[in-house]
């Protein structure tokens, strides 16, 4: 587990994030519109349970598991991902994807240093795979596992990445998850840059030749994504990034275009937030 000291703390005001008590619940299909994570209440709570059989937290019903979900959703939104991390590895894998989200989060925006940023990729993708393996009819355990292992292949040179066979897991992971639920945007976004990132680095050839990577099918799940999710910063982001990927310079300013309207959107919570600030960063 991380250590405790190194949790730095999220740097923006959080008061609007809260969501308190049935605030949560009304705001939820607009938090999630990206992952399509289901509202965790009693009876999704108690299908987990059974999905998760032995996995499951011992000694726990389902009103009691959805109110410590419910919290650590709450964490995870105003901010506080150290808490939302906590809490849902206490959970095991029925609290995978909330562990997993505050961490990789965590890690993109307050992790300064490459090293433990890389350490805490690989523990999220370790925790993801455990996931996978006790609920694997949950999309999301899939999605967290190629986000963990997506984010940590960016950490490592493409050679060490591609010989370490990450792409390939990052693929079916995706894949899965898409299956599962085809409208689930930040995963049309990943897969987007997984095509275009394998395109960017060895070139669309041996790209395509070796890893079926295709410009057209980044292009056409990252309009998917921004489709689904029009008012994600995320979605705008990871747009610029593909076309720069793609085109390079070419499309430098539609590119800055994207990051500037990422920066300008009204974020939900605290993730949005540092996306948001991430993006006006880099106009800078």
């Amino acid at each position: 587990m991380a250590a405790k000291s190194s949790w730095a703390a999220f740097p923006l005001g959080a008061k609007e994030f809260a969501y308190a008590g049935n605030a949560l619940l009304k705001a939820w299909p607009k938090l999630h519109a990206g992952d399509t994570e289901p509202f965790p209440d009693a009876k999704r709570a108690a299908a987990l349970i059974a999905a998760a059989g032995k996995a499951a937290p011992k000694g726990m019903d389902a009103d009691t598991l959805a109110a410590a979900l419910q919290d650590a959703w709450r964490a995870f939104h105003r901010g506080d991902f150290k808490a939302a991390f906590d809490a849902g590895q206490a959970l095991g894998p029925v609290g995978a994807s909330v562990a997993v989200k505050a961490l990789g989060i965590h890690a993109t925006y307050l992790v300064e240093d490459d090293g433990e940023r890389l350490k805490r990729f690989e523990q999220a993708a370790s925790i993801a795979e455990t996931a996978v393996k006790a609920l694997p009819g949950e999309t999301n355990s899939h999605y967290r596992h190629a986000f963990a292992l997506g984010r940590y292949s960016q950490g490592l040179s493409i050679a060490k990445a591609l010989k370490a066979g990450i792409a390939g897991k990052v693929r079916t992971a995706l894949d899965k998850a898409l299956e599962l639920s085809p409208k689930h945007a930040e995963a049309h976004t990943a897969l987007a840059l997984y095509h275009a990132e394998i395109i960017g680095k060895v070139g669309g050839v041996i790209g395509g030749l070796t890893y079926g990577a295709k410009a057209a099918e980044a292009e056409k799940h990252i309009a998917t994504a921004l489709k689904l999710t029009p008012q994600s910063p995320i979605a705008h982001i990871e747009y610029g990034n593909v076309l720069m990927l793609l085109h390079g310079d070419k499309k430098e300013d539609a590119a800055a275009s994207e990051y500037e309207k990422a920066s300008k959107l009204e974020p939900l919570d605290a993730m949005e937030a540092l996306d948001a600030q991430y993006a006006a960063s880099q106009l800078e």
